[in-house]
Protein backbone atom coordinates (compact mmCIF):
# COMPACT_ATOMS: atom_id res chain seq x y z
CA UNK A 1 0.00 0.00 0.00
CA UNK A 2 1.26 3.41 -0.99
CA UNK A 3 1.70 5.42 2.15
CA UNK A 4 0.95 9.35 2.05
CA UNK A 5 1.96 12.18 3.95
CA UNK A 6 -1.09 14.21 3.08
CA UNK A 7 -3.50 13.63 6.23
CA UNK A 8 -6.39 14.51 4.10
CA UNK A 9 -7.85 12.18 1.88
CA UNK A 10 -11.63 12.26 0.82
CA UNK A 11 -12.81 8.84 -0.69
CA UNK A 12 -15.53 9.02 -3.30
CA UNK A 13 -17.11 8.19 -6.66
CA UNK A 14 -16.14 9.68 -10.39
CA UNK A 15 -18.64 10.59 -11.47
CA UNK A 16 -17.41 13.24 -14.53
CA UNK A 17 -14.28 13.34 -16.71
CA UNK A 18 -14.12 16.38 -18.96
CA UNK A 19 -11.07 15.94 -21.44
CA UNK A 20 -9.51 18.65 -22.50
CA UNK A 21 -6.48 19.12 -24.93
CA UNK A 22 -3.84 18.72 -22.32
CA UNK A 23 -5.99 18.55 -19.12
CA UNK A 24 -9.04 16.45 -17.49
CA UNK A 25 -11.26 17.99 -15.12
CA UNK A 26 -12.04 14.98 -12.76
CA UNK A 27 -15.44 15.16 -10.54
CA UNK A 28 -15.77 13.43 -7.40
CA UNK A 29 -18.72 13.00 -5.71
CA UNK A 30 -17.88 12.57 -1.92
CA UNK A 31 -20.56 12.18 0.10
CA UNK A 32 -22.58 14.31 -1.56
CA UNK A 33 -20.06 17.24 -1.43
CA UNK A 34 -18.67 17.60 -5.37
CA UNK A 35 -14.60 17.87 -5.55
CA UNK A 36 -12.76 18.58 -8.87
CA UNK A 37 -8.90 18.23 -9.49
CA UNK A 38 -7.67 19.24 -12.94
CA UNK A 39 -4.78 16.61 -13.87
CA UNK A 40 -2.95 15.24 -17.30
CA UNK A 41 -4.73 13.20 -19.85
CA UNK A 42 -1.63 10.95 -19.50
CA UNK A 43 -2.28 10.81 -15.23
CA UNK A 44 -5.99 9.68 -16.34
CA UNK A 45 -4.83 7.28 -18.27
CA UNK A 46 -2.05 5.58 -16.00
CA UNK A 47 -4.43 5.78 -13.52
CA UNK A 48 -7.12 4.23 -15.20
CA UNK A 49 -9.78 6.62 -13.90
CA UNK A 50 -13.29 6.36 -15.68
CA UNK A 51 -16.35 7.28 -14.37
CA UNK A 52 -18.21 5.66 -12.06
CA UNK A 53 -15.18 4.37 -10.27
CA UNK A 54 -14.35 4.84 -6.30
CA UNK A 55 -11.02 7.19 -6.18
CA UNK A 56 -9.43 9.14 -3.16
CA UNK A 57 -8.57 12.64 -3.52
CA UNK A 58 -5.85 13.37 -2.09
CA UNK A 59 -5.32 16.87 -0.41
CA UNK A 60 -1.77 18.76 0.33
CA UNK A 61 -1.65 22.17 0.32
CA UNK A 62 0.45 24.84 2.68
CA UNK A 63 -2.55 27.36 2.03
CA UNK A 64 -5.94 27.21 2.17
CA UNK A 65 -7.99 30.04 1.44
CA UNK A 66 -11.72 30.68 3.14
CA UNK A 67 -14.26 33.13 2.63
CA UNK A 68 -17.57 34.06 3.78
CA UNK A 69 -20.91 33.93 2.08
CA UNK A 70 -22.51 37.08 2.13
Amino acid sequence: MLKLSARNQIKGKIIKIAKGATTSHITLDAAGTTLMASITNEAVEDLKLEEGKLAVAVIKASDIMVRIEA
